[in-house]
């Protein structure tokens, strides 16, 4: 009898999905899920804001669901199990290039359209719809220009890393060193400390890692980079508890309202801004041209800005700005 009632529950789960799926096409709406890294920060909601932007001009429904941390793979995968249940396509910023990479393919095997937005997936050019997303590399590169013209081309310098899985990170570290070894001048004399997924994580790793660069009461580094929000956030609170901040040359990536007050103080020498709106608008727009048949491109960059603190107040770098600031 136990066995009888499992089976019947398990049923009428299952119709529930499909009836679920079923509704929304009754009603003559394309569902397409977005599933950020995370929803806490600034520059996801910006992507949110982009996806909604999109499937009011296109006159469809976006879920956007994400993990509550950005380190939680399964929950990740969950959500996109689930959401592959439910919707026509799928939007999805991987937390992991390999983690997502299975249950990615399995969405696109059950002919639901995947779409990557902000970060790779490994070995998934074959099946995926499109990469829609940052040069996160050149974002790197693009960093260490600004680090090495505002050292004058010599110094020491050390970067902070974000999480080990991450690819748009791992991305924007590579292309820094790359590119800072183009300045002969130039050392990098510490590379392999990660700053971890919370800001509070990313700051006790900044607060070790220049205690480790401490020679006496001066920093052994003339400059210094972090490869995201997360880690360059984390890198500013350390500095200045250290009162360090201004002493230093610092470069980030993304903003928020602390960034643009360090660039202001010359605490911050540049930040790299991604556009958020628009990785989620063209992630949606793209996912949607797919289920219609029409063509796509594999690769879209959404592109980088530099700002500094010399044009921190051009109009077209406060627009930008605006989309990524509260």
């Amino acid at each position: 009898m136990k066995t009888r009632t499992f089976l019947f529950t398990s049923l009428a789960l299952a119709a529930a999905l499909l009836g679920a799926c079923k509704s929304g096409s009754t009603q003559g709406k394309t569902r397409i899920a977005v599933i950020p890294k995370g929803t806490t920060h600034i520059y996801w909601k910006s992507v949110e804001a982009g996806a909604h932007k999109a499937a009011a001009e296109l006159g469809i429904e976006v879920t956007f669901i994400g993990p509550q941390k950005e380190d939680d793979r399964s929950q990740q995968i969950d959500l996109v199990t689930n959401q592959a249940l439910l919707c026509d396509a799928i939007v999805l910023a991987p937390l992991d290039a390999t983690a997502l990479r299975d249950v990615a393919k399995q969405t696109v095997d059950q002919g639901k359209p995947v779409v990557i937005i902000d970060s790779a997936l490994v070995d998934s050019s074959a099946f995926i719809t499109s990469y829609v997303a940052t040069d996160n590399r050149e974002g790197g590169r693009i960093a260490a220009r600004r680090l090495a013209e505002v050292l004058g081309g010599t110094g020491k310098v050390a970067m902070l890393r974000y999480m080990q899985g991450s690819a748009s990170t791992m991305e924007r570290e590579e292309g820094f060193l790359e590119e800072i070894k183009k300045t002969p001048g130039i050392q990098v004399v510490s590379d392999n400390q990660y700053g971890g997924a919370t800001a509070s994580q990313a700051q006790d790793a900044a607060t070790n890692l220049l205690q480790s660069l401490m020679t006496g009461t001066e920093l052994g580094v003339q400059g210094l980079y972090c490869p995201n929000q997360t880690t360059t956030y984390g890198m500013l609170q350390a500095l200045q508890g250290k009162a360090l901040a201004g002493k230093v040359k610092f470069v980030g990536f993304d903003c928020d309202t602390t960034f643009l007050e360090a660039l202001k103080k010359g605490e911050l020498h540049g930040t790299v801004l991604q556009d958020p709106v628009n990785m989620g608008y063209l992630g949606v727009k793209t996912a949607y041209a797919k289920l219609k048949g029409e063509p796509v491109t594999a690769l879209i960059d959404t592109g980088a800005t530099l700002v500094t603190p010399e044009n921190v107040s051009d109009a077209k770098i406060d627009a930008l700005i605006k989309t990524q600031v509260p």
